[in-house]
């Protein structure tokens, strides 16, 4: 059988040498959560899974959406002799939800967040050997927790979906010496035209030095040095000669090679392969600028799920397809909505020139948000967020970070709990990324002042009223959303503005008329797939052609289960002329005019 999933996960941190553990692993729901009591952890389990796939998936093999409080998973895996002197990282890119793991009966790591990686170190006394790895997930959907768009019920409802528990992205080890790199954080500097590379170690480093090496298509552009010892993480500085300087740019992305190593002398002690973009994002008055040019985004809201996987791709060229459907219909970018995405889905859309918005899957407390019963705040959020900023900062298709999502508690008298959570969540993207902007909340509850960006989520049908609701930002009087009547934002004070959530437009052309039970979308569904046309231009064309507004995102990229109110279906199939959608789209907007 094929191994599934067998890409490399991290492609923007290569190393050679590594072993992907994807494939059949023996499995067991645990629905009293008590298997550590039972055995779970010493006997052998009684079904078999195909990992990466969440076992409410049918690529799983599995294929159960009932509620799933804890399951297992045992492999025996093999760990290469070769490996000998080295240590040994076994690699989880997310785990739904509490994550334990145990090396033959001893427990190596544990993890909280389910859209996240994490990594425990094997003894180096096991290469060569065979190891019984076991892992248990615990996943009590029902709890508070960051969990996006994964129902509390037995079923899908509105817009929430089947849930994901345990492994649902790849597991993989690789072999690093007792000195090693870590993930380098590159950051683009296009005003000196060079690249800033922070390079994290581990282990012993006296007499050593990292090396980088930067090449375009035409070969070495730069080679830096500098001693490992000196600087916790060091730092280097990769100059551009002006006639080897290429931008990275919507549409048009090119991409560095880069090459770091780790050296002793000259003897090479670890190395790996990464890739770096060009480019900027700046904020002139209420436009946001890619290296120094006003671009409307034109983006589309992506929920990252599929009839088979659920949360998982079932390959790697469906997460590409993905991205050249949605640039097909005519979005130059996507609002990755309430998911941290796979990675290689960041690595196809940095080669593909797509912008991405990178956002955590924060509903799933009490008036959604990071906030039970508005009051106890979930800190797994900031931690979370944390892991995400860490993972995805160097990826240059990432032009802003948006933690939360649609929160409604009003404002009150007091400093609430939501209000320490979102200030908590703003300053700590502010503090790892100074390079992009940040928006406090996706439409709702901006309790921030000092957010890069304000925005609205505005789901008006007809766009007559859809363009009177905006016709306030002219005058500094934007739409912002309330809740049951009740002021739940700070003021607006001139930011960029755009419309973060509209159209969401009901169409299935395999809907009987009337029927309101087995779909669902936005407003009272087009009578006719012209008027759906009419509507959709309608309503794109008050947000174009508006001198104030930066971009949109429309809702959504596909169909999800019941929520059928996209461009489309939800295995994929094209459900509009597409050379129209994208016409309409890709006319000039009306801030591009302004440049």
């Amino acid at each position: 059988m094929v191994q599934p999933r067998a890409e490399y996960p991290r492609p923007q941190f290569v190393r050679s040498s590594w072993q992907c553990l994807n494939g059949e692993w023996q499995f067991e729901i645990d629905a009293g959560d008590s298997g550590l009591e039972r055995g779970l952890l010493e006997r052998e389990l009684s079904e078999r899974i195909q990992v990466p796939f969440c076992p409410e998936s049918e690529l799983s093999g599995i294929g159960n959406t009932d509620f799933m409080p804890a399951v297992w998973y045992r492999r025996q895996v093999s760990i290469p002799a070769e490996w000998a002197g080295q240590r040994i990282l076994l690699h989880f890119q997310a785990v739904d939800y509490d994550a334990t793991v145990w090396v033959n009966g001893q427990e190596l790591g544990r993890h909280r967040g389910g859209f996240t990686p994490f990594s425990v170190e094997l003894p180096a006394t096991l290469a060569g050997s065979e190891i019984t790895l076991v892992v248990r997930a615990r996943d009590d959907a029902r709890s508070p927790k960051a969990r996006g768009k994964q129902s509390q019920r037995y079923g899908n409802y509105g817009c929430l979906y089947t849930r994901t528990t345990g492994i649902w992205q790849t597991v993989w080890m690789e072999p690093v010496p007792p000195t090693a790199l870590g993930r380098p954080r590159i950051t683009p500097d296009v005003a000196n035209s060079c690249f800033h590379l922070v390079q994290p170690l581990s282990g012993p480093r006296t007499g050593m030095t990292v090396q980088a090496t930067l090449r375009d298509q035409e070969g070495v552009v730069c080679t830096v040095r500098c001693p490992a010892d000196q600087d916790f993480a060091p730092q280097l500085t990769l100059p551009i000669p002006a006639e080897r300087r290429h931008l990275w740019a919507p549409g048009a992305p090119y991409l560095y090679d880069l090459d770091i190593q780790l050296l002793e002398g000259e003897t090479v002690i670890d190395q790996a392969s990464s890739y770096a973009g060009l480019r900027s994002v700046t904020i002139e008055g209420q436009a946001v600028k890619i290296n120094g040019k006003t671009i409307f985004q034109r983006l589309v809201l992506d929920q990252g799920y599929y009839p088979d996987g659920i949360m998982t791709a079932p390959s790697d060229e469906a997460l590409r397809r993905d991205i050249e459907l949605s640039i097909e219909a005519g979005f130059n970018g996507a609002r990755l909505h309430q998911k941290v995405f796979e990675e290689r889905f960041l690595y196809h859309a940095d080669r593909l020139g797509y912008l991405v918005w990178g956002e955590l899957p924060d509903w799933g407390c009490g008036g959604y948000g990071p906030v039970e019963d508005h009051q106890k705040p979930d800190v797994s959020y900031v931690s979370q967020w944390l892991e995400a900023l860490e993972r995805d900062y160097s990826h240059p298709a990432i032009v802003g970070w948006c933690a939360l999502n649609e929160t409604w508690q009003p404002l009150t008298d007091t400093i609430t709990v939501l209000d320490d959570m979102t200030r908590a969540l703003f300053l700590a993207a502010r503090a790892f990324d100074s390079t992009r902007p940040i928006l406090d909340a996706s439409g709702y509850s901006h309790r921030v002042d000092a957010s890069d960006i304000y925005d609205s989520h505005d789901y008006e049908q007809d766009p007559v009223r859809f363009a009177s609701n905006h016709a306030g930002l002219a005058e500094g009087k934007p739409f912002v959303n309330e809740h049951n009547g009740r002021a739940i934002s700070l003021p607006y004070r001139g930011q960029p503005y755009f419309v973060s959530e509209f159209g969401g437009i009901w169409w299935n052309s395999e809907r009987e008329p009337g029927d309101d039970t087995t779909s669902w979308g936005y407003g009272t569904a087009p009578r006719s797939i012209e008027e759906f046309y009419q509507r959709f231009e309608g309503l794109c064309n008050v947000l174009l052609d508006n001198p104030h507004m930066f971009g949109y995102c429309y809702t959504q990229l596909t169909d999800v289960y019941q929520e059928q109110n996209g461009i489309y279906t939800f295995d994929r199939r094209v459900k509009f002329d597409m050379e129209r959608l994208r016409s309409i789209q890709q006319r000039t907007a009306a801030i591009e005019q302004q440049a």
